[in-house]
């Protein structure tokens, strides 16, 4: 005698917080990741002189601007004066100008100008937070913890992509609406080889390696890569080993290596428990002319990528969006359903995101003060104007 499975109807109540979770992964689908670490915020190109975005990190919105020096810096994105957002004001020589009033923030958040009226007053020292900034690899980094940590913290360091002879990388980066974990999961989860059956960017997928290592995890997989029937074209099959890969979740960072001549490095910026910024650095040691061994000449392969990014890269990624986005809707309607998960790689990704999150929270509890309780107003006493 058999049994019918149980079915789990929608849930309409919200998934959990992270202090109420009931197992593993809802504690995983409302964790954050650790703001002591860089995180991408956009592509260093699409933040030209005189301009502000907005970007984020985790619920907060950040003005990241370029002054006329240059040089970009990010803070609160909010006036201190009646809390708008600074990114619906304009750049003026280094500062960031409110529109509402007309209060200027220079790039360390204070408040340098007031053109109107002080009524007697001197000039109030009032400010924002801001935020250290780094630009490599293109990209920009931001650093949303402790600021006093932004330097010990090294950015991921990618060798390839720096000097006279690095390789050819152009970014790729989309905003899903799915938690952070599940892009990782996603990324780097081969047993999904089905989704991208159109692209074959691996294919005949074996587990070979799972072993965690501190704050990263390494992963393995003896698999077929890029079977495409473009993409494979540019690649020396005979040079290059396209039947093992090997990738690691080295937190919060994921990254992936074949045969030392195809890499990518992913980097996930958190927006709150349901949106994600991904940026993608896919770069390569060489290509080949198609049905020949001969090299690409290395001024020719950054308009290749360019055109391989808009043709097949971002095709592909935006199957992988399409996933993690019905993943989330999924999450959201379902999330008291059983967990169902048979990549022991994958479980490895959710046990250390969720670790470094208890860590995190762990040090932020502790770094609150325990004073002495106040006592309660008298109930006869006026409010504060």
């Amino acid at each position: 005698m058999t049994t019918s499975p149980t079915v789990y109807e929608r849930n309409t109540a919200p998934p959990p917080a992270f202090a109420d979770a009931a197992n593993s992964r809802q504690k995983l689908r409302a964790a954050g990741l650790d703001p002591d670490y860089w995180y991408v915020v956009a592509e260093e190109r699409k933040v030209r002189r005189g301009e502000v975005v907005e970007v984020g990190f985790w619920k907060r919105s950040i003005a990241l601007f370029r002054g006329d020096d240059g040089e970009l810096r990010a803070v609160d994105n909010r006036c201190a004066h009646r809390q708008l957002k600074l990114t619906t004001g304009h750049v003026r020589g280094c500062d960031l100008v409110c529109p509402y009033h007309g209060w200027a923030y220079d790039g360390r958040g204070r408040v340098v100008d007031i053109p109107h009226e002080l009524f007697g007053r001197e000039m109030p020292k009032l400010g924002v937070r801001s935020y250290p900034v780094r630009v490599r690899y293109g990209l920009v980094w931001i650093f949303p913890g402790d600021p006093a940590k932004a330097d010990e913290r090294a950015l991921p360091a990618i060798p390839e992509l720096e000097g006279p002879d690095r390789w050819a990388c152009v970014p790729v980066g989309f905003t899903w609406n799915a938690h952070h974990s599940m892009i990782i999961d996603n990324v780097s989860d081969f047993t999904h080889a089905y989704l991208h059956r159109k692209y074959k960017p691996f294919s005949d997928s074996t587990l070979t390696r799972c072993e965690t290592v501190g704050d990263t995890v390494f992963v393995a997989y003896d698999t077929k890569v890029g079977g495409g029937r473009v993409s494979g074209l540019f690649v020396d099959r005979k040079a290059v080993d396209t039947n093992h890969m090997e990738l690691g979740y080295q937190y919060p960072y994921q990254w992936s290596n074949t045969d030392d001549q195809i890499k990518h490095w992913l980097f996930v910026t958190p927006l709150d428990e349901r949106r994600t910024q991904t940026f993608f650095l896919f770069y390569f040691k060489n290509f080949v002319v198609p049905f020949t061994r001969v090299r690409i000449p290395r001024q020719l392969m950054t308009p290749l990528l360019r055109a391989a990014n808009e043709l097949m890269v971002k095709p592909l990624l935006r199957e992988d969006g399409f996933a993690v986005e019905a993943e989330q809707a999924g999450w959201e309607a379902h999330w008291d359903a059983p967990i169902a998960e048979l990549n022991p790689a994958v479980k490895a990704f959710q046990a250390l995101t969720v670790r470094k999150w208890e860590e995190h929270l762990e040090r932020t509890a502790a770094k609150v003060p325990r004073g002495p309780r106040r006592a309660p107003k008298a109930a006869t006493e006026a409010p504060a104007a």
